[in-house]
């Protein structure tokens, strides 16, 4: 079965328009985003429920010269081969099984294809990444983090958290885009900003306007109908 694109779905009302309307936008314009629109947002974002109430969440906003230092600081990490560290959290299983390879597979190669980046061109990939970790040029970064002690329920919460500051954003008329790049070199974001190693790195979160003329833009992704990952009883 093919898989279902968000125009293929009719929204029933405006809280569906904006779900469907959210992408991982990968290009922004620099056109500020407020202090005030900001606090907005995660004021609204922590209505996200969670287990006996304990809100998880925690963030570090930045804007301005405090964002540009610290990209600069960690893509200088990066690219100097210093900013490997023992990572927080394990993303993915090793290995990676069917079908989600193929899956991970297919929107690596749809995005390094809009970008014009070939398999093998380590240069271009590295360039991708320093782009990743200036959150491809939006107003406002976010570095998302959760207490260490706390268990997979409360991760489980902090996904509801994220997916509200997303749905928010689009409300306001801004994009966004998590991003997992970002747990990849808690070592390092530790020291740039001062954190305790109880903090860790969950992802950050770009949140700006879309530019509509970067490449990477121009991705679009689908996703598995229901009929096949829900089994249905009764009905």
């Amino acid at each position: 079965m093919t898989d279902k694109l968000a125009a293929d779905i009719t929204p029933a009302n405006a809280t569906e328009e904006v779900i469907l309307s959210r992408r991982a936008v990968r290009g922004f314009l620099p056109t500020p985003v407020s202090k005030e629109d900001v606090t907005h947002l995660l004021d609204v974002a922590a209505r996200a429920p969670s287990g006996t109430n304990m809100q998880p969440w925690k963030v570090l906003a930045l804007a301005g010269e405090p964002l540009q230092a610290f990209c600069d600081g960690l893509s200088a990490k990066f690219l100097a081969g210093d900013a490997d560290a023992k990572i927080d959290h394990v993303y993915y299983p090793s290995p990676l099984f069917e079908p989600y390879i193929s899956r991970r597979r297919k929107i690596g190669w749809d995005l390094y294809g809009l970008l014009g980046i070939a398999r093998g061109e380590t240069e271009k990939m590295k360039a991708q990444v320093v782009n990743n970790l200036h959150f491809f040029g939006a107003p406002v970064g976010l570095i998302c983090t959760i207490d260490r002690r706390m268990r997979i329920g409360s991760w489980i919460d902090y996904g509801m958290f994220l997916q509200n500051i997303s749905l928010a954003a689009r409300a306001r008329g801004l994009d966004t885009c998590p991003m997992a790049v970002f747990a990849e070199f808690p070592g390092p974001i530790r020291d740039l900003l001062g954190m305790s190693e109880d903090d860790v790195i969950i992802c950050g979160f770009a949140i700006g306007h879309e530019d509509t003329a970067v490449a990477a833009n121009a991705l679009v992704t689908g996703r598995v109908p229901a009929g096949d990952f829900t089994e249905f009883r009764g009905f």
